[in-house]
């Protein structure tokens, strides 16, 4: 089994001999670096010192510090009809909460975000497919405008803009202006929020008794749980139903399962507490592909949807190439190298967007061209082209420290749409995955 690791790109490297092999082509001034190195389980600690801001890939400052900001919120209600004007994009799949980037340089999409940005400065995100009738998913994600920059560059019209994921959609009916640009009627959905499934049989002194714990006190603790559970003995379902439709106990679930693939490397103290906002804010990090992501969207309900995505996050342990099934990575390499967390979404000068989920480590992947430290998407890093060593997939960048004191030195920032997670089950077999709802 290969691994990519910097340390090879060292002549030296203090690496088996044997277990390294360095080859360099020069393609019109391109260069090719395909290494033999390390087996992926001598390999099991991260680096220990970790100095970079990991507000700065939030602030998207590729993009330019300038941008003009914009304040307030939209919120439409819940299952109304709205008229939205839609943005098809390939690869994405909108989730509320979600910062997404836009490099616009059609002059039908500038035009129509002028316009956005006269009213509510709202507009729709819909993933774009074949297989969708009209050729956009049927259901979508608002997205309101929180920063925007027009310019004009030699006569060429660029637009930049910064998003925020607000509410799910429906759509109901697309109509095509004369100018190309698509509108929406769509009804807006709602998130309904399960109660307390043993709301009804407490006694009072549950939440007074409950007002007084501390603060800190988690749904694990022993007490705690025994009396959250106390009053199921007087109903005919055991105290594992009532658990499976408690919110509070499905969030610590999967926060144990998220310390489990990042390894430390995750804040909690910045991850939404409201298990709507929590649920949405799994499912944006999850490296699942586009009608994966799409089945989480349509669920309406947040238990749901987090009873999913544990089932998910249990099953799944290896990332893989999307196109040719080789494995890429372990799920204990992903980190967070942003406050939005291990995934977030960023934009090239062309203006394609790509979902990249960074690790600290990779394999089965060679480097194309040399480090370039324009548009970076984490400053202070150069990045370097990837891509798979089996079927040559772009699978997404490299990003080197360009400063000695730096840390982490090195990591792998992969794209979303170029990875398949594994999944296992019971016999030690993968297979793909489907959500329980």
């Amino acid at each position: 089994m290969d691994e990519v690791h910097d340390e090879d790109f060292d002549s030296s490297s203090d690496s088996e001999p044997e277990a390294q092999e360095n080859i360099e082509m020069n393609i019109n001034d391109w260069r090719i670096n395909i290494r033999g190195v390390e087996d992926h389980e001598k390999v099991k600690k991260r680096p220990a010192k970790f100095n970079f801001d990991p507000s700065l890939p939030t602030a998207h400052s590729y993009l330019g510090n300038d941008l003009e900001e914009y304040s307030g919120r939209t919120i439409h209600d819940d299952e109304s009809y709205v008229t939205l004007p839609l943005m098809p994009l390939n690869n994405v799949v909108l989730i509320p909460g979600q910062t997404i980037p836009l490099q616009l340089l059609d002059p039908r999409k500038i035009s129509m975000m002028r316009h956005v940005l006269q009213k509510d400065r709202t507009f729709g995100v819909v993933s774009v497919g074949q297989d969708f009738e009209q050729g956009v998913a049927s259901v979508g994600t608002t997205a309101e405008i929180y920063s925007v920059k027009e310019n004009d560059e030699n006569g060429l019209e660029n637009m930049k803009i910064k998003a925020m994921g607000r509410q799910r959609f429906k759509i109901m009916d697309i109509s095509r202006q004369t100018d190309g640009n698509m509108v929406a009627k769509v009804q807006i959905l709602p998130d309904k929020e399960i109660l307390d499934p043993l709301h009804g049989a407490r006694m009072n002194s549950y939440y007074k008794q409950r007002a007084l714990l501390p603060h800190k006190q988690t749904i694990f603790d022993s007490r705690r749980r025994k009396n959250k559970l106390l009053e199921s003995q007087f109903t005919w379902w055991p105290p594992w139903v009532y658990q499976m439709y408690d919110s509070e106990y499905l969030m610590a679930l999967i926060k144990e399962e998220l310390r489990s693939w990042y390894e430390g490397s995750i804040t909690f103290s910045t991850i939404p507490e409201r298990p709507s906002d929590f649920s949405f804010w799994v499912a944006s990090n999850i490296p699942i592909n586009d009608s994966q992501r799409l089945l989480l969207l349509k669920v309406n309900s947040p238990i749901q949807r987090m009873r999913c995505e544990l089932d998910l996050l249990k099953k799944c342990t290896l990332l893989c190439c999307k196109r040719c099934g080789h494995q890429i990575a372990n799920k204990t390499d992903v980190f967070c190298m942003s406050l939005d967390g291990p995934m977030a979404a960023y934009v090239n000068p062309g203006g394609y967007i790509h979902e990249t989920l960074t690790l600290y480590r990779a394999q089965n992947l060679n480097l194309i061209g040399r480090p370039s430290k324009e548009n970076s998407w984490f400053p202070g890093y150069a990045w370097t082209i990837i891509q798979c060593r089996h079927c040559s997939s772009h699978m997404g960048w490299k990003f080197s420290a360009t400063k000695r004191k730096l840390k982490p030195e090195k990591f792998w920032g992969l794209t979303r749409s170029a990875l398949m997670p594994s999944m296992s089950k019971e016999g030690g077999e993968t297979t793909s995955w489907q959500p329980i709802l």
